[in-house]
């Protein structure tokens, strides 16, 4: 019964990839005239991405797996309370700060000792801000470090 349900599954985010890719060709042409990588070329990549592994999904399905323990569940129920509480933390505490909190958080959970979690939250956090920041010049929020 499992294959059954990958292949449905599998057609299901196929028909979601197809609809998402439709969606990312409908954005207008950047002022300026067409660019070789614009708004829509990260939403296309995505659906193509997605496309693919919906495929493998349909064409071949997992064996039939047992479920995990209520362990595991618990763990996902974290995870997912961290992800909501970074999306909420990201403008008052800012990008960096935020960022060590989440990662810092999930790497602990996955086994990490919390200091070395935390510093590569840390890490992660500063390289991916001063990237965007300054790279992409793209700015992130400072939050609490935003020195006035």
């Amino acid at each position: 019964m499992s294959k059954f349900n990958d292949r449905v599954f599998g057609l299901v985010m196929l028909v979601i990839a197809v609809a998402y890719y439709y969606g990312a060709t409908q954005f207008p042409v950047p002022f300026g005239g067409s660019e070789a990588v614009g708004p829509e070329t990260f939403p296309k990549l995505l659906a193509v991405i997605l496309a693919i592994c919906s495929l493998y999904m349909i064409v071949k399905p997992d064996p039939d797996n047992h479920w995990p323990v209520a362990k595991t569940f618990v763990e996902l129920g974290i995870a997912v309370v961290v992800l909501i509480a970074y999306a909420l933390l990201l403008e008052p505490l800012g990008f960096i700060l935020s960022t060590m909190l989440a990662v810092g958080t999930l790497c602990w959970r996955m086994g990490a000792r919390p200091k070395k979690a935390y510093l590569t939250g840390l890490i992660s956090g500063a390289v991916v801000f001063v990237l965007f920041t300054y790279g992409l010049e793209l700015p992130l929020p400072l939050g609490l470090l935003e020195m006035n």
